[in-house]
């Protein structure tokens, strides 16, 4: 376990072979024969085995990239990065000016992975920092080799060895140098930053993308096993109060045919005649709650049709007239036409089983903002704050709230009940 926390994968390979490949040619550039300047050739350029351990070992290390430690311990490694970078300028100076550049490079791209952006600049502006000491120490190292081995010659030139330069000239070669490789050097840092910043931004942007995705998967999966469960929910209501309760007077029924069989045969045909009836109601009632469960019924027909056929359904059935409205034009955005048919179906069924209805009213209409659904009916009423229970009134709500729509039930005992439903139109609002 901890093992593998202490050898975790770099998360750009193609950018650590880039490190190897800039490490590698600041080695070689460490190791390579020097030119000679004649007289300006110091007697000791520095030992290179030194300088190339510092280099082995800063590209070793990034086998052990810190990436989830904490703070303290990243700035720990890219501190240790300074320092090998300056072992390597001080260990084979003047030699390793290029190998320092380079070195210094690879600790600002490590940073951009280690680090935000405010670390990453402080870390740009340390590694530059650096690189202007680095130059003034070699512009004034070979300040001191000329000063230490020039000779005036009658025409007023320094001499050093078959190179001669006029004392201005040097000094502007110096300046343009200088001047030169800052502003060069400092171009490749900035470069260097918006590169690496905009790897890491771009695989940020495409975890959060597939993190939002899982959570979309997980989400998805929820509400489908919550749509399952509303619906179990849903058939365990409709046999509770239909099936479950036509079942237990049936039985009720039987067993007055079995009291009443011996003494009084009339009475027992009576109840067994009653008995056939529950059982051909119950038979319907399982027609009905498996019909509800179709969901295709609107793949074949619009929303005015399937609510034509419900009510003439209901009406055969329960013969309770229907005075029925309907004033949309299909198609409907199909989320909300299934909702509005099973809230119809629901308010039908409801009626046909509890209100005691003579009559029933069935209006729906559309406005540029929103679909209006109401059904009434003359029934017995309830109380509304007693009565919801077995209803099926939670799930219309449910519906309703789902589209972010408004329901409103308003009902009294003996004065019937009316649902209403305002559901907004798609780019509309309420």
């Amino acid at each position: 376990m901890n093992a593998h926390r202490l050898r975790q994968p770099h998360p750009f390979p193609l950018l650590l072979y880039l490190e190897w490949i800039v490490l590698g040619g600041a080695l070689l550039t460490l190791l390579l024969p020097t030119s000679t300047l004649g007289s300006l050739r110091p007697r000791s350029m520095g030992s290179p085995l030194w300088g190339s351990v510092g280099i082995g070992l800063w590209g070793i290390l990034v086998l052990g990239l810190p990436l989830r430690r904490s703070p303290w311990k990243k700035w720990l490694y890219i501190s240790l990065g300074y320092g090998l970078s300056w072992w390597v300028a001080l260990s084979s100076s003047p030699r390793s000016a290029i190998p320092f550049a380079a070195m210094l490079l690879v600790v600002v791209m490590r940073t951009c992975l280690l680090f935000r952006w405010p670390g990453r600049i402080v870390t740009a502006m340390a590694a530059f920092g650096s690189f202007l000491l680095r130059l003034w120490i070699v512009v004034a190292w070979f300040q001191a080799r000329f000063a230490a081995r020039q000779h005036l010659s009658p025409k007023g030139e320094f001499s050093a060895g078959r190179y001669r330069f006029a004392e201005a000239d040097f000094q502007g070669i110096l300046l343009q140098f200088t001047a030169g490789s800052a502003l060069l050097y400092g171009l490749v840092i900035v470069f260097v930053l918006l590169m690496v910043g905009t790897l890491v931004s771009e695989r940020q942007s495409r975890q959060q993308l597939d993190q939002a995705n899982h959570r979309l998967r997980r989400y998805a999966l929820l509400v489908e096993n919550q749509a399952t469960l509303q619906e179990r929910n849903r058939i365990a209501r409709e046999i509770h109060d239909s099936i479950g309760h036509t079942l237990t007077a049936q039985s009720i029924q039987l067993e007055n045919v079995d009291l009443w069989f011996d003494r009084d045969p009339q009475k027992a045909r009576d109840h067994l005649y009653t008995s056939r009836t529950l059982s051909k109601e119950a038979l319907g009632n399982i027609r009905q709650a498996v019909a509800s469960l179709r969901q295709d019924i609107l793949r074949q027909q619009s929303l005015p049709e399937a609510l034509t056929d419900l009510v003439k359904t209901f009406e055969a059935h329960c013969q309770i007239p229907v005075m029925s409205t309907l004033q949309v034009t299909p198609p409907l955005p199909r989320d909300i036409a299934i909702a509005l048919y099973r809230i119809t179906q629901e308010a039908l069924t409801n009626i046909s089983k509890h209100a005691q209805a003579e009559q029933v009213t069935l209006v729906l209409s559309e406005t540029d903002l929103h679909y209006w659904l109401e059904i009434g009916d003359d029934g017995q009423g309830f109380v509304v704050t007693e009565n919801t229970r077995g209803f099926g009134l939670t799930s219309m709500r449910e519906r309703v709230e789902a589209l972010n729509g408004r329901f409103h039930l308003s009902s009294a005992p003996q004065q019937g009940c009316k649902i209403q439903v305002e559901i907004p139109y798609p780019g509309g609002g309420l």
